[in-house]
C-alpha cells in the first residue's frame, strides 16, 4: 500500500532549521495533582535545542482546572500551558480529539504528543521521540518505553488482538501459551527501536499527516482499544508505528482509569471495556468473524475457569468476566450496531 508520508519532510529537514513545535495534549479527569506533576516534569526539560513545547491540558468536565490553574500561575507556566475544558466527559478519544483541535487552531504543529496525566517524562524523553521521527521520515507514530514509580522497567509494546490471542488469553495453558507466543498481545521489547503494531497511548508522538489522513481517535471508544484502533487505521493508510526505548516515561499504571494497575488485584471491568472490545473486533474483522472470535473467547475462558477451580485459584480471575463477556457479546443481534468512526475536523472547538 502506498504511504501517505511522501509529503513529510525528508531527513534533510532537520532540527538545524526553524524550531519544531510539539503540541502536548494532556487529558485529565479527576487527576489534577498527577497532571501538575506531569507538567512539572515537562517544565524541567523544556530547554531543548530547536524544539518548542507547548501544552494543552484538557479537563474532561471533572472540575480539575481550578487546581491545575493555580499551579500554572504559581509556577509561571502560563506562557506555554493552555487550560481548556471539554463540555462533557466523552471519554479518552473525545477529550484528546478536543485537545488536538485546539492545537491546530493557529496552524499545524510539527508534532502532536499525547501524554497521560499519570506520567512523568524523564530527561530527553520528548526530544528523543522528535529526533527519531525527524531522522526517519517513513515513521509516523512513535512511543516511549515506560518505567514504574519505583524505577523498574515496563518495556512493553503490543501486537494487534486476534482470534488466537483471545484463545491464548482465555485458556492460559502453559503448552498452548508457548505455541501461540507470537500472537500474544503484549510484546516484551529490547533496547533498540522496533516497528510494532501499536503502542500505549500514554506517550505517543504523532505526525500531523496521520491526523490529516485518517482523522483523530475514534470517539465511539469511550476508553480502551482506542489507541489500538488508531494505530490499526494508521497502518491501513500506510503509516508505521515504532517503539523507541531511549525515550523513558514513568507511568503510574491505572491511575488515570482506576481500572488497571500494577499492584491492583483483579477487579470487575467496566461496561465500556467490553463495548470497546466488541467494536474493535467487529470493525477490524467484520461481524461474522467477530462472532467466531467471541465463541472462541467464551470457550477459552470457560476452560480457563475450570483450570482455576482445579488449581484453587479462583481469586485470580477477573470478577464476573464471563457474565459480562456474554452480556456485551456481538453474538446478540442487539449488539451489532456499528456507527461510523467519529473523529474531529482539525479546527478550533467552540469557545
Amino acid at each position: 500500500m502506498a504511504s501517505h508520508l511522501d509529503t513529510v519532510p525528508t531527513a534533510s529537514t532537520t532540527l538545524a532549521q526553524a524550531p519544531l513545535e510539539v503540541a502536548v495534549v494532556i487529558l485529565t479527569y479527576k487527576s489534577a495533582q498527577l497532571a501538575i506533576n506531569c507538567l512539572r516534569s515537562i517544565a524541567d526539560q523544556r530547554d531543548i535545542s530547536q524544539i518548542t513545547i507547548r501544552v494543552i491540558v484538557v479537563d474532561n468536565a471533572s472540575g480539575d482546572l481550578p487546581t491545575i490553574g493555580a499551579a500554572v500561575r504559581e509556577n509561571d507556566w502560563s506562557s506555554w500551558v493552555n487550560l481548556i475544558e471539554a463540555p462533557r466527559n466523552g471519554g479518552y478519544a473525545y477529550g484528546n480529539n478536543f485537545g488536538i483541535q485546539y492545537a491546530f487552531a493557529d496552524g499545524t504543529p510539527s508534532y502532536i504528543y499525547l501524554l497521560n496525566p499519570d506520567t512523568e517524562v524523564r530527561a530527553g524523553a520528548i526530544g528523543t521521540l522528535v529526533r527519531f521521527l525527524e531522522s526517519h521520515p517513513d515513521v509516523a507514530i512513535a512511543g516511549s518505553s515506560f518505567e514504574n514509580p519505583d524505577g523498574s522497567p515496563w518495556p512493553i509494546a503490543f501486537r494487534f488482538p486476534t482470534l488466537l490471542s483471545e484463545l491464548m488469553g482465555g485458556i492460559q495453558l502453559g503448552l498452548l501459551t508457548s505455541l501461540l507466543r507470537r500472537w500474544e498481545v503484549p510484546r516484551h521489547m529490547g533496547t533498540t527501536p522496533e516497528a510494532v503494531d501499536w503502542i500505549c497511548g500514554a506517550s505517543m508522538l504523532i505526525r500531523p499527516a496521520v491526523l490529516e489522513a485518517i482523522g483523530g481517535l475514534d470517539e465511539n471508544y469511550f476508553l480502551y482499544y482506542d489507541e489500538t484502533d488508531f494505530c490499526r487505521r494508521a497502518r491501513n493508510a500506510g503509516f508505521s508505528t515504532w517503539y523507541i526505548p531511549a525515550s523513558r516515561v514513568m507511568h503510574i499504571m491505572g491511575q488515570s482509569t482506576r481500572v488497571t494497575g500494577v499492584s491492583a488485584g483483579p477487579r470487575r471491568l467496566p461496561a465500556y471495556w467490553f463495548e470497546s472490545r466488541r467494536r474493535y473486533f467487529a470493525v477490524t474483522f467484520g461481524i461474522p468473524r467477530a462472532i467466531l472470535i467471541d465463541v472462541v473467547a467464551l470457550i477459552a475462558h470457560s476452560l480457563g475457569w475450570v483450570k482455576r477451580l482445579a488449581l484453587r485459584r479462583r481469586h485470580t480471575a477477573v470478577p464476573y468476566f464471563m457474565r459480562d463477556l456474554i452480556r456485551y457479546s456481538i453474538l446478540w443481534p442487539g449488539n451489532r450496531a456499528l456507527p461510523a468512526a467519529r473523529s474531529m475536523p482539525l479546527r478550533k472547538p467552540p469557545q
